[in-house]
């Protein structure tokens, strides 16, 4: 299982390269909606090993917000063929991320 896994800094470019398909979970660490969609999200991933998931602290990238318009957190991008696909911003439930996730990435 792949799980999710922190982005460091100066990884992105690199990620963004080599993968056509993934998901990046934005936060910051202070919001509360963001610590209880990542135990969502970390569910779903179980539900799904394989899936390519970082998650990144939109404190250290604050260009990414600019990058791919985020308008809050927490947000979660689909990456699909190199290019963003989806951003979602209210992650409802496990089942709902599930059918998300499945949607984009298999």
């Amino acid at each position: 299982m792949m799980g999710l896994q922190e982005l460091m800094l100066g990884d992105l470019e690199r990620y963004e390269k080599d993968r056509e398909t993934w998901m990046l979970y934005l936060y910051t660490p202070m919001c509360g909606t963001c610590q209880m969609a990542g135990r969502m999200l970390e569910v779903t991933l179980e539900v799904l090993p394989g899936i390519e998931c970082r998650k990144a602290n939109l404190n250290y990238f604050p260009d990414l917000a600019g990058k791919w318009s985020v308008e809050s957190v927490p947000c979660l991008l689909f990456f699909r063929e190199g290019e963003l696909a989806e951003k979602i911003y209210a992650f409802h439930s496990v089942p709902y991320l599930l059918e998300k996730t499945k949607e984009y990435l298999l």
